[in-house]
């Protein structure tokens, strides 16, 4: 059941200062609930459909450090197996926001009190920043190649700056001002976005796929890697199980965050038909279409491409070269704005709602997005495992923190007037408006996560691809630990000390 609006007029009374809420951060009215099953199944279609989820595809059928290069059959099986389970984790997280209206930011101040929120917002927004960066940079790449193919004299801007070169500056400054754009012109703009652009890549995705084949013959082999080589049996089956970890810690942000997008749906089969639509169905079948151009172009070229700027810069044809082009650079912006920017948007807006809005929010995170230099994050193979590795490696601590506490403890009772109020009465505000119990249950879950991610032993490195399933059920189960031995009841906390109306306490399971 959802909530009883609250609009932000109401909730300006109780906090005229601002500290907590702004328009953007206020519950969804019914009028903003205009995001439909195929609003969230194109959202899913811009995710997966660009160039990262391509080489993520690619170098698994390649071959990438100690893992053999994994056969189409093997891909396709363990990305079916991890979008499932994403599907049922987005579920899950979209469920709060759709039965409070608030994006993440908010909901997680159920688990970690008013300010407490910040901490997970803030190492959320982190990673998202440093992300659409280098999502921006991916998708530049396209575009700089295109410039160049139309305009030749753009090959003689090759003088160094920070690290790229002229004309590299030049489209990752212009795809930087078009999701600026995009995202200033408010979740609306963002909708009607993702819900042009899902099927005309759809479509220029499926094209490249039959163009590549026809290139190779048709030849096309389900149990044969790059290599040309059936792996045995057990390799392959553990090579399906690294796919499912992998893909599932792809997408550890959106499965955290999804309560950003459910807030707009008007219903709850509306969420459950876009994700069911554009996760196992769709993630799938562009895995497949990823893993078809690798195979072809072992065929055609004698190599396979996990770039693919590499990829394109071989194609001769302009037809095929200009409409792929395009299609990777649509769907890398749709993703970014998806996965990073709106997150990122919502994140800083909820550290400071008084002066940071979700525009002002979206303009902060493109600026820390270029002083960041994402061409130099992406090089740089330490800062991706170190940095931005053990930020990744947190989410999965916070997710089940988050689960454990909403749905077993809170039983999905939510006073969606407290969540915005700063007072020491207000049922999130714990102790100083945080959640101390949270906080003794995510040290040690983080421990563990990030030696999981990040230390190089033998045994943790053979388990490394599943870190996300170790640190979720971990962060679970040590708040359960923690609230069973502070002997806290499930639905028990600070309790307002202001009288409980039927409409302010709602029961939203």
């Amino acid at each position: 059941m959802r909530a009883q609006e609250l609009s932000f007029e109401e909730i300006e009374k109780g906090d005229p200062e601002h500290r907590l809420c702004n328009r953007d951060l206020a519950p969804a009215s019914s009028d903003d609930r205009v995001w439909n099953g195929y609003s969230l199944f194109s959202l899913w279609m811009n995710d997966a459909h660009n160039a990262s989820n391509y080489t993520f595809a690619a170098a698994l059928f390649i071959g990438t450090g100690t893992l053999m290069g994994l056969t189409p059959f093997a891909i396709v099986i363990g990305v079916l197996v991890a979008t499932a389970i994403i599907f049922a984790a987005c579920c899950l997280s979209g469920m709060m926001g759709y039965e409070t209206g608030a994006p993440y930011p908010v909901v997680s101040r159920v688990t970690w009190g008013v300010w407490g929120a910040n901490f997970p917002a803030i190492v959320r927004g982190i990673v998202a920043i440093a992300w659409y960066g280098i999502q921006t940079y991916i998708a530049s790449i396209s575009l700089e190649l295109l410039l160049m193919r139309i305009f030749p004299a753009m090959r003689d801007w090759s003088t160094p700056f920070l690290g790229l070169r002229l004309s590299g500056w030049f489209a990752f400054l212009l795809l930087s001002a078009v999701q600026l754009l995009i995202v200033w012109r408010g979740m609306e703009a963002v909708r009607h976005f993702q819900g042009a652009a899902g099927p005309i890549i759809w479509v220029i995705m499926i094209g490249m796929a039959v163009w590549m084949l026809s290139q190779a013959n048709w030849s096309f082999s389900w149990m044969t890697n790059a290599s040309g080589e059936t792996p045995a049996f057990g390799t392959q089956l553990y090579q399906i199980f690294v796919t499912v970890g992998l893909t599932v810690g792809t997408l550890a942000t959106l499965m955290l965050n999804f309560a950003d997008f459910a807030r707009y749906a008007p219903t709850k089969k509306a969420v459950y038909v876009g994700n069911l639509l554009g996760l196992p169905l769709n993630w799938t079948a562009f895995a497949l279409t990823s893993v078809i151009c690798s195979a072809a172009a072992v065929q055609v070229y004698g190599e396979a491409f996990n770039d693919p700027g590499d990829l394109l810069d071989r194609i001769d044809n302009n037809i095929v070269f200009y409409l792929v082009s395009i299609g990777f650079i649509v769907a890398t912006v749709g993703v970014n704005i998806v996965a990073n920017f709106v997150s990122a948007a919502f994140d800083l807006s909820n550290v400071s709602p008084k002066h940071i809005s979700f525009r002002i929010g979206g303009i902060a995170a493109v600026v820390l997005s270029i002083v960041v230099t994402p061409w130099n994050l992406y090089g740089s193979p330490a800062a991706i495992t170190y940095f931005l590795g053990s930020l990744g490696a947190l989410l999965g601590p916070f997710f089940g923190i988050l689960v454990m506490d909403y749905y077993y403890y809170k039983r999905s009772n939510v006073n969606l007037k407290d969540l915005y109020s700063p007072q020491s009465g207000g049922r999130y505000f714990y102790h100083g408006g945080w959640n101390l119990r949270a906080v003794a249950a995510f040290i040690p879950a983080a421990v563990v996560a990030l030696c999981v991610a990040l230390v190089k032993v033998p045994f943790l490195e053979a388990i490394a691809p599943f870190s996300w399933f170790v640190a979720a059920p971990l962060g679970a189960l040590c708040y359960w630990v923690v609230m069973t031995v502070t002997h806290t009841p499930r639905d028990c906390g600070p309790v307002s000390e202001t009288v409980e109306t039927e409409s302010e306490v709602l029961k939203l399971s």
